[in-house]
């Protein structure tokens, strides 16, 4: 039997016709089998949310698009292809970079998707293997802080709904965006690790209680609200039989306290709210303000920061609150926005170094939903954003386009440097 020739390439460099092979466990990825035919734009995105930098695939098994073949793997100078059209170029970038944006959105999807998987196992097993679910649970924190904490920048993303489910969504939104608020105040690794634990954990007390007593209802006479409060002590005896450590116990124990001591459940002040609790008591009061009990209550982000920061200011540590706002944004992911020439847009990421000009999705009638940029504002000087909407301000065209979430969905991506793109592609 003849070998089958195999050589490495970048994956940026797929291409429909390729003959690849993936190098990982069956199960590690989304394909029947290991190695195919490319057959589809769609199966070199997924490809290249797997996390591979690079990739094997075998020239003689392969019969590319003769318009995308890539000059890296022609070794036959004679067979170099015509030159592109500057049309053909332009184009043939934007599929680029279109797919390598797709590949960005998957990987933080399929990241997401596995740590609510975690997460729910490990509520299944705190009470049967409470040393398994602790160590899941540090595991879980260590792969997000790998992300976060390396050179890079890191920008909070907005998934589609679909991403997770409602306790899971609201638990991992609050841990993500604690971390980076965090990271932005320069936490230790140490408290980091601690902070993501708790921040994680802070709700698990609910799975003691009845299921329609999960979550605050206006409607709650006062028995059913204090039984819903009850939920913090659960928590901090779960956290206990986690054998959880004195900081990430206490977080847990003190996320629903304010520091002018209105909230409970023992109505402490400033000088006994642990730090990482200052930190986690804002961005679940955000996350819950955003993702109520009734979706019909939510307001937009940017409506959430404005609440936090004119009508509840006094019941949060200042210092935190300022670093909270700077690293949002004023536009945080999830807001509709009517830019500076009149146009509507979905802020779908903000780099949480650089939150002033965030990237947007722009409704453009003439492109696809499905083929449209993101495009990264910081690079266009001319352009910028107008006003905060209310998603039904929005023209039923615009709407349609653009598909504000009703719940938010966040969830962190590196914030490499995106291209700049015109506006009007």
């Amino acid at each position: 039997m003849t070998d089958i020739h195999t050589q490495f390439i970048d994956v940026s460099q797929l291409r429909i016709g390729m003959f690849v092979y993936l190098d990982m466990g069956w199960m590690d990825h989304p394909f029947p089998v290991n190695s195919f035919e490319i057959r589809n734009q769609d199966q070199i995105t997924t490809i290249r949310s797997l996390g591979l930098e690079r990739i094997r695939y075998a020239p003689d098994k392969s019969s590319p698009d003769p318009d995308a073949v890539t000059n890296c793997v022609t070794t036959d100078a004679a067979s170099t292809p015509p030159a592109e059209s500057p049309k053909a170029i332009e184009a043939r970038k934007r599929r680029e970079m279109l797919a390598d944006q797709q590949a960005s959105l998957l990987v933080c999807e399929r990241q997401f998707s596995q740590a609510s998987q975690t997460f729910k196992h490990v509520t299944e097993i705190v009470h049967a293997q409470p040393q398994v679910a602790r160590e899941q649970t540090e595991n879980l924190i260590q792969g997000f802080l790998a992300g976060m904490l390396g050179e890079d920048e890191a920008a909070i993303r907005l998934l589609s709904e679909k991403a997770g489910e409602r306790t899971s969504l609201h638990s991992i939104n609050v841990t993500i965006i604690s971390l980076l608020l965090g990271k932005a105040m320069e936490l230790s690794k140490v408290d980091m690790l601690e902070l993501g634990i708790g921040a994680l954990l802070h709700d698990i007390g609910k799975m003691e209680l009845p299921d329609r007593l999960r979550w605050p209802e206006d409607h709650f006479s006062h028995a059913e609200r204090q039984l819903y409060q009850s939920h913090v002590m659960h928590g901090v005896n779960l956290a206990r039989k986690l054998a959880l450590s004195a900081n990430a116990t206490l977080l847990v124990a003190q996320h629903h306290e304010h520091i002018d001591g209105s909230g409970y459940p023992t109505r402490i002040l400033a000088d006994k709210l642990s730090p990482l609790a200052k930190i986690v008591s804002l961005v679940n009061q955000y996350d819950n303000l955003c993702n109520p009990g009734n979706p019909a209550l939510a307001i937009t982000p940017h409506e959430a920061l404005s609440q936090l920061f004119t009508q509840h200011k006094s019941q949060f540590h200042a210092p935190t609150m300022t670093a909270f706002i700077r690293m949002m944004g004023i536009y945080p992911p999830g807001s509709v926005v009517q830019l500076t020439d009149e146009r509507y847009a979905l802020v779908v990421s903000v780099n949480s170094s650089r939150p002033i000009k965030p990237r947007v999705v722009i409704h453009n009638p003439e492109i696809p939903r499905d083929d449209a940029l993101v495009i990264n504002l910081e690079y266009e000087q001319s352009l910028g954003i107008h006003r905060s909407l209310k998603p039904l301000q929005l023209p039923k065209a615009a709407y349609d386009y653009l598909s504000p979430r009703k719940r938010l969905c966040y969830f962190f991506e590196r914030g490499r440097e995106i291209e700049a793109v015109e506006a009007s592609t």
